[in-house]
């Protein structure tokens, strides 16, 4: 798990630094055209721009975040690898934009993957708000963690008698 949270916090870290290296603020490069391009956005807020200008509260709530997953993750069921991925994914992924909201260089989250299409007519660009990879992570990482507690509510929940059982009662 700690293995996987320092890879998903350097790959989250280097990425963010070649978009510093090689796009100027805003700038733009299309890798598919009408599809995908990298871009070199901030965001000072949560996902999709929410609580825009709260860099400061969003850090402590990302603290907060990472301070819980450590005291509850044995309620993580962290011996079967989804569990461990999920917090590997997870820890990774906050801590790379808290890096990015503590920095005094940023104070921000750069945002870098743009995935849009255009719209019939007018061309104008539709789009999925730009992520980047700690964002992919913690969305994976919380998507591993409700798979894993759909498994374990299956699996708690009591079978059925099969046939052969009724029989020999």
């Amino acid at each position: 798990m700690v293995v996987l949270a320092l890879a998903v916090f350097a790959a989250d870290q280097l990425t963010k630094k070649l978009v510093l290296n090689f796009l100027g603020y805003a700038d733009e490069r299309v890798v598919i055209d009408g599809f995908f391009k990298f871009v070199h956005w901030v965001n000072t807020g949560a996902a999709w721009s929410m609580f825009h200008g709260n860099n400061a509260i969003l850090a402590v709530v990302a603290l907060v975040a990472l301070l819980l997953l450590v005291l509850l993750r044995h309620r993580f069921d962290i011996h079967t690898t989804i569990g461990w991925v999920a917090l590997g994914l997870m820890f990774g992924g906050i801590a790379g934009n808290l890096l990015d909201r503590l920095l005094p260089t940023r104070r921000h989250v750069i945002d870098f993957l743009y995935f849009y299409v255009r719209r019939r007519g007018d061309g104008a660009e539709v789009g999925f708000p730009a992520f980047n990879v700690a964002d992919s992570a913690i969305c994976v990482g919380v998507f591993l963690l409700f798979v894993l507690s759909f498994r374990k509510e299956n699996l708690a929940r009591p079978q059925p008698p099969s046939e052969g059982s009724l029989k020999s009662e």
